[in-house]
């Protein structure tokens, strides 16, 4: 199943600021390890933001929300999730 995910990160301003270099570490190389399993085929900044559009290929709501939560930033963001589905006029389904 294809989710439509938007991450709004929000890193408190006052965390110690090596604690928030190991949580930022930490989450790009989590992400990286899900990109590269196939279950993040897409991550687009969103220009001017600390935030993300990203699309995710996952078994279901399920399997998405443990990868979701697995996030080491996971505390400090908003999440908003659209599950997608093939539209009739697409020319490539």
């Amino acid at each position: 199943m294809l989710f439509h995910v938007r991450m709004d990160v929000r890193i408190p301003l006052d965390l110690d600021p090596d604690v928030r270099a190991e949580l930022v570490a930490r989450e790009r190389a989590y992400s990286q390890e899900l990109q590269r399993s196939g279950a993040w085929p897409h991550i687009w900044r969103i220009v001017g933001e600390y935030s993300n559009f990203s699309v995710f290929d996952v078994a279901g709501n399920d399997e998405l929300h443990e990868l979701l939560s697995g996030l080491p930033l996971f505390p400090y963001m908003d999440i908003h999730v659209t599950p997608l589905a093939t539209h009739p006029s697409d020319v490539n389904a």
